[in-house]
């Protein structure tokens, strides 16, 4: 499949020469999409499925579906754990944080009274020192929130990378021999990869993956969901049903991954909720976990759609 790609990579082809001679950087004629559908992570992402391709032998639609398991499974399922482990000590300090935020209400309280604080100014002290005191608490548990965004910043730019690397393939940026290999390298009802799902079978399904993702996260034991989580949740449920028309208007190659990393996604996160792959991962017990996840899971869907059993 790629392997004419890497062989021409040795003597650059005529699509290098020209893409050596335009103007680089975002900033010239072609526009940040192309710029960045040439730059050096999307010819990284290009490599490695071509080594992925070479070394397995599959046709380009199992290498595709296969690529996008081992990037999910290898980089971000360890993200995942490690997201794990920090949210259930997040979730272990709220007692400590409610307990505290109590004691220092009353301290400022009393001191409040003593030096004749306004109402303002005691919010404003409050405030100030509970501040503090859960940033000292994070730093004792090494748990800081913005440490849980880590899977967010790597699994991101990877999806586009990839995205970009297979659109390269279907689009012959990486030269005609490649194109012809994805236009026959597909299987089933998307023989063509270089072309759109004309069925949107791959779209649809892709929509509804990414819909029970958000639906299995919105269903977790939490009886103090803040509007922000709301708002998020209902931003990736929109999210989840415009990306079926964008990938109805795409290769068919971006689509199969698409689809291939949401299911495996789908699968990471239904692991993550069973109690031995917790205590394999050293994530620590919380209140809202629960011995049979995959049960409660079920019966929360069951209960916010009313399906009859």
């Amino acid at each position: 499949m790629w392997r004419l790609a890497r062989a021409g990579a040795r003597a650059p082809p005529a699509l290098a020469v020209a893409a050596a001679a335009a103007p680089g950087g975002p900033g010239g004629p072609e526009g940040w999409y192309e710029w960045a559908a040439r730059s050096a992570p999307v010819h990284w992402a290009e490599g490695g499925l071509a080594a992925l391709q070479e070394a397995t032998g599959l046709p380009c639609w199992a290498a595709i579906a296969c690529g996008a398991a081992v990037l999910r499974t290898a980089v971000t399922l360890p993200l995942a754990a490690h997201q794990g482990r920090l949210l259930a000590k997040l979730e272990n300090l709220q007692p400590e944080i409610k307990e505290l935020a109590k004691r220092l209400r009353y301290e400022v309280s009393v001191r409040g009274k003593q030096l004749g604080w306004s109402e303002k100014v005691a919010r404003f002290h409050f405030t100030k020192n509970m501040r503090r005191i859960v940033t000292e608490l994070y730093i004792r548990d090494n748990c800081h929130p913005f440490k849980a965004t880590l899977l967010l910043w790597v699994q991101v730019p990877m999806w586009v990378c990839v995205s970009l690397a297979l659109r390269n393939c279907s689009l012959g940026a990486l030269g005609s021999a490649v194109q012809e290999q994805f236009s026959s390298g597909g299987a089933l009802w998307f023989t063509d990869l270089t072309a759109p799902d004309s069925t949107w079978i791959l779209p649809v399904s892709l929509g509804l993956v990414n819909l029970l993702v958000v639906e299995i996260f919105a269903s977790q034991k939490n009886p103090q969901v803040s509007r922000f989580q709301k708002l998020v949740t209902n931003f990736f449920r929109v999210v989840s049903v415009v990306m079926i028309p964008i990938a109805a208007t795409v290769p068919s190659s971006m689509a199969l991954y698409w689809l291939s990393s949401s299911l495996v996604g789908l699968s990471h996160n239904l692991l993550l909720r069973s109690p031995i792959f917790r205590r394999l991962c050293c994530i620590p017990r919380t209140k809202s976990d629960s011995d049979t996840p995959y049960r409660d899971i079920m019966a929360a869907l069951a209960a916010k759609y009313s399906f009859k059993k």
